[in-house]
């Protein structure tokens, strides 16, 4: 009844953080339990997320990901990119999910990557007479990367809720993140090779050596890889905590705008007030969800959820199945803030105690992985995905049955990315375990 009564609460247009500290308090009341038992709720909060230092990084990558998005690396990175394919079938897909892959391991800020690249590509992909189903898939498919490959704010929140190294967590999503974008870029290769017609090569384009293209193209590579190295690098170095890397993070993206020349005061402004606005959404609902999941352990959730899954008789890889459909389905209507703060603290006892033939933590870190690619498609699936919506709030001309269609082959690829993960451990675990 919990449950439904936040799903309920939710479909009413009330905020999230409201509505799950809401149902808790009230369930509390409906089942007599003493209002001195809300404090333990009240503990949580501030020993489990007001004094986390881990959750510090939070706002700071996602200032660094609004100011690198400010400092115009993006755009010219596109300009360099579209020279280089500029006759090739598919060039500007292609441009698109590289600038993905790069704003993705440089900012994780998904809402700024499916609008920038968004206002970026769709008029030049417009011109060029591309499919649009197919181009309003692909940007939203590509802004997406950000919440899989680091720095993730969504890794962060999961190290955090189960209690296992983020620096681990990490290193284990580099290489399913660079497998789900070697699969993105399979199926637009495959679109140009036998529908070229979906991805023509635009009829005019500046006319520019291919030297001086690759040479523009190497340039403009230089801040991004700098700024990704700085922050991945010292955290798979052991020279600084995902905290500290993420302050690393945020004063090089300040050192970029600069030399830019993006930085002004307006800009400074604009960036903290969404990074305030972003944190305050995440705490907040954090927050909430700490008293509801306290209420839903006191009436015997965790043990009802123990028994649903029944893991004494049932094989390990059928409870994952049905943990991973689980959390599918709330995809379609929960965003994965909420999924990660409220499911996962109810689901890791129950993954803790099955054996997949795998160490501990080394299970923990795996199913942390394939959860985040399993989440990362709540922002693609309907009716509330968060990049189908950032997408038609700047398109607002596409019909959004076209943008449904256009994501639907991208959702194919995350599940097959989710199999691959799960089916092959190793594709997570190989670098949390050489690095060790």
């Amino acid at each position: 009844m919990m449950l439904l009564a936040l799903i309920g609460g939710i479909f009413t247009g009330y905020p999230v953080a409201f509505v799950l500290a809401g149902v808790g308090i009230i369930f509390s009341f409906m089942n007599g339990i003493p209002v001195l038992f809300l404090s333990m709720g009240v503990q949580r909060i501030y020993s489990g997320t007001l004094t986390n230092w881990l959750l510090v990084a939070i706002p700071l990558f996602v200032f660094m990901g609004l100011m690198l998005e400010r400092s115009g690396i993006a755009e010219r990175l596109m300009r360099s990119l579209a020279s280089l394919f500029r006759s090739t079938p598919g060039g500007y897909a292609l441009s698109v999910m590289i600038i993905g892959v790069i704003m993705a391991a440089s900012t994780g800020i998904i809402g700024a990557s499916v609008v920038m690249m968004g206002m970026m590509a769709l008029p030049a992909m417009r011109e060029a007479k591309y499919d649009m189903s197919f181009a309003s898939g692909l940007i939203a498919s590509s802004g997406t990367l950000g919440i899989l490959l680091p720095p993730s704010i969504m890794l962060i929140i999961l190290g955090d809720q189960l209690r296992i190294s983020v620096g681990d967590l990490f290193l284990a999503a580099i290489v399913p993140g660079l497998v789900l974008s070697g699969l993105y870029f399979l199926y637009i290769a495959g679109v140009a090779f036998f529908t070229p017609h979906r991805v023509p090569a635009p009829e005019r384009v500046a006319k520019t050596s291919f030297g001086v293209a690759v040479w523009s193209l190497t340039r403009d590579l230089v801040a991004p890889l700098l700024l990704i190295l700085s922050v991945l690098g010292t955290i798979i170095a052991g020279i600084a905590t995902p905290t500290e890397s993420a302050a690393i993070g945020a004063a090089g993206a300040l050192i970029l705008a600069l030399l830019s020349r993006r930085l002004s005061l307006p800009t400074l402004s604009d960036a903290l007030y969404e990074t305030t606005k972003t944190t305050a959404m995440i705490v907040f609902v954090m927050i909430g969800a700490s008293i509801f999941s306290v209420v839903f352990r006191r009436l015997g959730g965790d043990a009802m959820i123990l028994d649903m899954f029944n893991i004494r008789e049932n094989s390990p890889y059928v409870v994952l199945f049905f943990i991973m459909l689980l959390v599918f389905i709330l995809g379609f209507f929960l965003d994965w803030v909420e999924i990660t703060a409220v499911v996962v603290p109810i689901i890791a006892p129950i993954v803790a105690q099955l054996d997949f033939g795998l160490p501990g933590d080394q299970v923990m870190i795996w199913f942390a992985i394939a959860l985040a690619v399993n989440l990362q498609t709540s922002f693609l699936t309907p009716p509330f995905g968060y990049a189908l919506f950032y997408l038609r709030g700047i398109a607002p001309d596409i019909p959004i049955t076209t943008i449904y269609r256009g994501v639907l082959p991208f959702v194919v690829i995350q599940i097959t990315a989710l199999l691959l993960v799960i089916i092959y451990p190793s594709i997570a675990l190989w670098l949390p375990i050489a690095a060790r």
